[in-house]
């Protein structure tokens, strides 16, 4: 098909990296550093790797796509849909990666967002019939309508239970809501929209007072059994704390011991840390908060969690 068919380069070159020649694991990254120009560093911490990890499977996709002579062509719209989902990957670690970015400070992350936005669309345009793609794309309009929440007047971060409602953009959550009405209907359920329905529960919780948590733990149930992320079982975990305490969900939560990639991810020791403060387990809760605040790389939130370590009883 014609280049003019796609109607942006750069997504016209990561169609052409989800050649399924390459192994399906590398093909987001690659589109990653050789369409979109990132860093190692920040691929890897997108797909829960060390950098030097993932540099050596980069390294190796390359040089197959030389030995193998791997043809860079445009493809053909009807191979398009067979190369969605690493297309749909790679545009969602790019606006995660932005997102780490939520006062718009860094010129570079912020940039990053509207470029994934604006790809999300034109996929979302290109492909109308492709369920994920509609998924993908709410899912993104819902996180990217709390950005100016997400900080206080002083620059402090602010948790989403705390967040003031008035400060979301609500033409881009009735978007988000209307395409996954739209995905609904097309009848064939993923990964986008589902993470895009959960979004959706957190709105509808806040406008209503209604507690959905029994929805949210349905929706997370789902999810881990289509993806077995790690990521989707600490928020299922959380989840489960509301519904039966503490103690369940730290029952519910995975072990570094058996998961790696957890040891250096934040999250997993933030929510760790506040479960154990639940339970009582003070001590243990400050250790957990010690590991999530040395592993942030945004002073907000570094302030945030030490707040949360300083309340601590001692």
């Amino acid at each position: 098909m014609a280049d003019a068919e796609i109607p942006d380069r750069r997504l016209a070159l990561m169609f052409v990296c989800a050649h399924p020649a390459i192994e399906a694991g590398v093909r987001a990254p690659l589109m990653l550093q050789v369409v979109l120009g990132l860093e190692a560093k920040s691929i890897a911490s997108a797909f829960l790797m060390s950098p030097a990890a993932m540099g050596k499977r980069l390294v190796r996709a390359k040089n197959k796509i030389r030995q193998a002579g791997i043809p860079f062509r445009i493809p053909e719209r009807g191979e398009l849909p067979g190369r969605l989902d690493a297309v749909l990957d790679a545009i969602y670690a790019v606006f995660a990666e932005g997102w780490t970015d939520p006062g718009g400070a860094d010129v570079a992350r912020r940039d990053l967002t509207e470029e994934a936005l604006f790809l999300a669309r034109l996929v979302a345009e290109l492909l109308p019939e492709e369920p994920e793609a509609l998924g993908l794309l709410a899912l993104m309009l819902h996180a990217d309508a709390r950005r100016r929440a997400r900080r206080n007047a002083n620059g402090e971060y602010v948790p989403l239970a705390e967040q003031d409602e008035a400060q979301w953009d609500w033409p881009m959550v009735e978007e988000a809501e209307a395409l996954l009405r739209r995905a609904s209907a097309l009848g064939s359920i993923g990964r986008y929209q589902l993470e895009g329905a959960l979004q959706s529960a957190h709105v509808y919780r806040r406008r209503t007072g209604h507690a959905n948590w029994a929805e949210v733990l349905q929706l997370y149930d789902t999810l881990l059994a289509l993806t077995g992320s790690p990521v989707v079982a600490i928020n299922r975990a959380l989840a489960i704390a509301e519904l039966r305490g503490a103690q369940s969900a730290l029952e519910a939560m995975p072990e570094v011991a058996a998961d790696v990639r957890l040891a250096e991810y934040q999250p997993y020791w933030a929510a760790r840390a506040e479960l154990l403060a639940k339970t009582g387990a003070q001590g243990e809760a400050r250790r957990a908060y010690e590991v999530a605040i040395g592993l942030e790389r945004d002073p907000a939130v570094r302030r945030f969690l030490q707040r949360r370590q300083s309340a601590l009883p001692a």
